[in-house]
């Protein structure tokens, strides 16, 4: 499947062809920020860039947003948030292999965990039932309909070896857990940052704003000129990465690492979180300093091993250039369109940064902020 996702949906040339569908989302959240600014009411960033990756992620994957109760299955986005919740929690079954799943049942969770998976089954059921229904061209150029397209293959050609659609449910339960969330509370985490350093934030629309000029809004082809913006988006990656614990690995054989035995089947995490702030690699690592990447020797790609928000190697996400492209196009707009105030009086050092634990590190607490129309 990590071979499909490469090659068939994450693709350069993939995620260019979706480029349409990400600026319109974006054109769409600068809209309705727009009235805000007007009445000078505070914004809450947390559910307006959750909406608008959900949208993106949504038009990219399966055609078409989904909202309210469509599907009968609830608050889609509440829906999928919950399961992220669960996906993310640490339960008895991970510590205690052999009874650890008697207390997941006992507790609740286990049922839990299957009634929201069952809801999610059924979405994507309907959902693709509902592709392979239509007949129109327009409804043929997202992703499920380049998975649906390798099913049909893959039962007329691999014989036994199929591609079926669990692997499809999979895929697109996986695009969304691992995107949507993670992306929005990139974005977040940037702008509470840039808030609380006034200096860092003047830098950066200053960039944004010579460059664009009065064009009226940042695209993607402006991007690649944006070299502080894309500074900001790595140290946000660095303080904050959305997934703060790598996925597990599993050891295949007995060493030692710093005078500890590690035994066969050991799961190990890499703590990335832990990783951005080492003192030992970074200079003033608690601070909020983007021009430590102005040299450009650090990339995303984990070869220094100091930072990899994405992973590395054969195991790095296969999504990152499409989440990239998706938090600094939003970002972008963002410090270009409009000028930022904290509400109610508050000042920077008033701004809460705390961290709520789980599969994504999301900010504990809205981070809400009044618009002021920049351009």
């Amino acid at each position: 499947m990590r071979k499909v996702c490469v090659l068939e949906l994450f693709s350069n040339k993939r995620v260019q062809s979706f480029r349409f569908i990400r600026e319109q989302e974006v054109d769409l959240l600068i809209d309705s920020i727009s009235d805000s600014s007007v009445s000078s009411s505070p914004v809450d960033l947390n559910e307006k860039l959750l909406s608008l990756i959900s949208s993106i992620t949504c038009r990219t994957a399966f055609g078409k947003k989904f909202q309210g109760n469509e599907f009968d299955e609830g608050n889609f986005e509440e829906v999928f948030h919950e399961a992220v919740a669960v996906v993310g929690a640490f339960t008895a079954s991970d510590f205690l292999p052999r009874v650890g799943w008697i207390i997941d049942r006992l507790t609740g969770f286990q049922g839990r965990l299957e009634k929201i998976f069952h809801h999610l089954d059924v979405f994507y059921q309907k959902v693709i039932d509902q592709h392979l229904n239509t007949k129109h061209e327009e409804d043929q150029h997202d992703i499920l309909a380049v998975l649906l397209k390798l099913v049909e293959i893959s039962q007329t050609e691999y014989g036994e070896v199929q591609f079926t659609q669990d692997h499809v449910k999979a895929i697109l339960m996986n695009i969304y857990l691992a995107g949507v969330e993670s992306s929005s509370t990139a974005i977040t985490w940037a702008m509470a940052h840039l808030i609380k350093e006034p200096r860092v934030m003047k830098k950066v629309q200053e960039e944004i704003r010579n460059c664009i000029g009065n064009k009226g809004k940042v695209t993607e082809a402006d991007i690649e000129q944006l070299k502080y913006l894309k500074m900001v988006v790595k140290e946000t990656l660095r303080l904050n990465p959305p997934g703060p614990l790598l996925l597990p690995r599993e050891t295949l054989s007995h060493f030692k690492i710093n005078g500890y035995d590690i035994y066969p089947k050991t799961q190990l995490f890499v703590n990335i979180w832990a990783i951005g702030r080492d003192p030992d690699s970074w200079k003033f690592p608690e601070e909020f300093i983007p021009e430590r990447f102005e040299d450009g020797s650090i990339d995303y790609k984990g070869q220094n091993f100091v930072f990899f928000p994405f992973g590395a190697g054969r195991r790095g996400c296969p999504g990152m250039n499409l989440g990239l492209t998706m938090v600094e196009l939003a970002l972008a707009n963002l410090l270009y369109c409009f000028d930022w105030k904290l509400p109610n009086g508050m000042k920077e050092e008033d701004v809460d940064m705390e961290e709520m634990a789980g599969i994504v590190l999301y900010k504990k607490f809205p981070l809400k902020l009044v618009p002021v129309r920049g351009q």
